[in-house]
């Protein structure tokens, strides 16, 4: 037992008068033990609560994965309307996943990865769904897919090169990339609204350009905070 300043053996009175200070810092010495195997069950109950994989957002995500092969089926069998349908109901699912997670406190470590993946893989797979070529409907250009599709390439490449090369576990997205993505999304939209309505050519081809341009500078601008990363992790070492 760790005895403090004034406590038993160096009071200067009688020994009957030492005794409660004994006994009080017997008492404090348990707190403190215990306090160690609290914060311990504290920090081990977050933890659990950040990798829980079973939460009302994370099951809304799970739906959203599901829902990609029958909008595939859909897009290539022809049926527009229900492709665009479930693409609209896609897009619910990504906005209402986030705000359950906000609103219930179910953020975990699961949903933060599964997010992002099941909404790139949406993407990806209505770029490639609706560039292929089909006899009386309006697709995607070619060019506007390769390059979203490079692009996306890219920050990966990048991503893996920061972690492996400088250990960079980070590299959240930068506002061109948001804005991309925006684009991406209303370039996939207006294509499938197209193909049940009549969409003036102009819009269609301005948002095309629209999105190349956006496509191009972000994927610029990924190397430029890369090459900016990388070299002030350059100067740290340095110093």
């Amino acid at each position: 037992m760790i005895v403090p300043e004034g406590g038993a053996g160096f009071g200067n009175g009688p020994a009957d008068e030492r005794r409660p200070a004994a006994s009080a810092d017997a008492k404090s010495g348990e707190r403190t033990a215990i306090r160690p195997g609290a914060v311990a069950q504290r920090a081990a109950q977050e933890v659990r609560a950040a990798l829980r994989p079973f939460t009302i957002p994370n099951g809304i995500t799970l739906v959203r994965l599901a829902l990609i092969p029958f909008f595939v089926l859909a897009t290539v069998g022809g049926d527009h309307k229900l492709a665009l349908l479930l693409f609209v109901a896609a897009g619910a699912s990504d906005a209402l996943d986030g705000l359950v997670a906000r609103m219930l406190g179910m953020r975990s470590l699961l949903g933060s990865y599964l997010d992002p993946i099941a909404d790139k893989t949406l993407l990806v797979t209505a770029y490639v769904a609706l560039t292929l070529p089909t006899p009386g409907t309006v697709t995607i250009p070619l060019w506007l897919t390769v390059m979203a599709l490079s692009r996306d390439f890219l920050i990966v490449l990048v991503a893996l090169l920061l972690y492996l090369g400088a250990g960079v576990r980070e590299f959240p997205p930068s506002l061109w990339g948001k804005w991309t993505t925006f684009f991406h999304i209303l370039t996939i939209a207006l294509v499938l609204l197209a193909n049940v309505t009549r969409i003036p050519e102009l819009a269609l081809m301005g948002c095309f350009y629209v999105a190349l341009t956006f496509t191009v500078v972000s994927g610029a601008d990924y190397i430029r905070r890369a090459a900016v990363q990388i070299e002030a992790i350059h100067d740290d070492q340095q110093r």
